[in-house]
C-alpha cells in the first residue's frame, strides 16, 4: 500500500529566533532548518505501515522554496522512496497550503495520507483536517498509533482518562502526534541510497493567501522575582499576593 506523507520545513526548535528588520518575518541569518518533528513522527508511521505490509512506497511532499529540498533529501535518507517539492511561497494561511496539496494529491494512488498534527513553527493544526475536507476523505487527528487492515485504518488517540479508538475507511487522512513512533536515524547506507531516489519539482497550484502577518514581536520580558519573607511567616503575604495581584487563588 502506498502512503503519502506531507512534511514542512521549520526552524530548528533549539534555534534562537529573532524578529527581522521588516517586523513581519524572522531573521533567517544563522537559522538551521529541520523537518517539523511532528512530521517526522508521520514519516516514521508511514514507513512502518509499508514495512509491516511488505509492499508499497512512501512519498514525501512539501510546499516551499528550493531550500526545502534538504528536508526532502533527509526524508529520503530515512527511508522514503520518492519526494516531491511543490514550489510556492509558504505563508501562515493553512487553507492556501491545504489547497495546493489537495490540487496535487486529488488523483494520488495512496489510500493513506499522513501529516504531523501541527507544524512546530506556526502551531495551527489546520492543514490536515482542511486537506481531508478538500479531498472528501475521513480524517482522524492527534493519532499516536495506527494499524491498517482490511481496507480500514484503526487509529488510537490519547484522550483525557484513556485511549479513543477510531476506525476509518480508506482512503483517509491521519495526523500523527508524539507517541508510538520514534523517528529513525538516517544511516550512511540510507544517505547514499537517497542520492538515487527520485526528487521531483513542480510549481504549486497555490491560491493567494488570505491571511497575512501584520507584526511580529518578541515575548515581553518577565518581571523580576520578589522575596516576600522567609519561613512560615511569609506564607500570609504570599497568599495575599497570589490572590490579590496574581489572581491565582
Amino acid at each position: 500500500m502506498n502512503v503519502t506523507v506531507c512534511i514542512r520545513r521549520v526552524p530548528d526548535t533549539e534555534t534562537r529566533i529573532r524578529v527581522g528588520e521588516d517586523g513581519v518575518s524572522i531573521d533567517t541569518s544563522g537559522v538551521k532548518y529541520i523537518v517539523s518533528p511532528y512530521d517526522e513522527f508521520a514519516l516514521e508511521a508511514g514507513l512502518q505501515v509499508t514495512e509491516s505490509l511488505g509492499t508499497g512506497q512512501v512519498t514525501v511532499v512539501t510546499v516551499g522554496d528550493a531550500g526545502a529540498t534538504e528536508s526532502l533529501k533527509n526524508s529520503l535518507a530515512m527511508g522514503a522512496h520518492r519526494a516531491l517539492l511543490l514550489e510556492g511561497e509558504v505563508t501562515m494561511d493553512g487553507l492556501a497550503t491545504a489547497r495546493a496539496l489537495a490540487e496535487e494529491l486529488a488523483e494520488t494512488d495512496a489510500p493513506l495520507i499522513l501529516l504531523g498534527v501541527k507544524a512546530a513553527d506556526d502551531d495551527q493544526q489546520q492543514v490536515g483536517p482542511m486537506l481531508a475536507t478538500l479531498l472528501g476523505r475521513p480524517c482522524a487527528t492527534a493519532v499516536t498509533r495506527l494499524e491498517v487492515r482490511d481496507g480500514h485504518v484503526r487509529c488510537h488517540r490519547e484522550v483525557e482518562g484513556g485511549t479513543e479508538v477510531v476506525d476509518l475507511p480508506l482512503p483517509s487522512v491521519v495526523t500523527i502526534t508524539k507517541g508510538t513512533y520514534e523517528p529513525r536515524y538516517a544511516t550512511l547506507k540510507g544517505i547514499m541510497a537517497a542520492r538515487r531516489k527520485p526528487l521531483e519539482r513542480r510549481p504549486a497550484q497555490m491560491p493567494p493567501a488570505r491571511l497575512r502577518v501584520l507584526v511580529l514581536e518578541p515575548p515581553a520580558p518577565r518581571p523580576p522575582g520578589r522575596i516576600v519573607g522567609e519561613g512560615v511567616g511569609a506564607v500570609p503575604e504570599l497568599v495575599r499576593l497570589l490572590r490579590e495581584e496574581a489572581g491565582a487563588l
